[in-house]
C-alpha cells in the first residue's frame, strides 16, 4: 500500500521507545490496513471493517 495514498496512526501504547510500533492506516472505507512501522510500507495486512472491529472488542476484553 503507498505510503503517500494514506494516513499512518501509530498506536498509543507504541510509546516505549523501541519501536515496536503498530500503525494502522485511517480513511480506508471498509478496509483496516495495518503495518509494523520497522519495515514500512513492505508488508501490510488488510482487515475488514468487521473483522478488526471484532478484534478491537477482544483485545480490549483482555485489559
Amino acid at each position: 500500500m503507498t505510503n503517500t495514498l494514506v494516513t499512518w496512526r501509530k498506536s498509543s501504547y507504541s510509546d516505549g521507545g523501541d519501536n515496536n510500533c503498530v500503525e494502522v492506516a485511517v480513511g480506508c472505507p471498509d478496509l483496516v490496513p495495518v503495518r509494523d512501522s520497522k519495515v514500512g510500507g513492505e508488508v501490510v495486512v488488510v482487515f475488514g471493517a468487521g473483522a478488526w472491529g471484532a478484534f478491537l472488542e477482544g483485545v480490549r476484553g483482555q485489559g
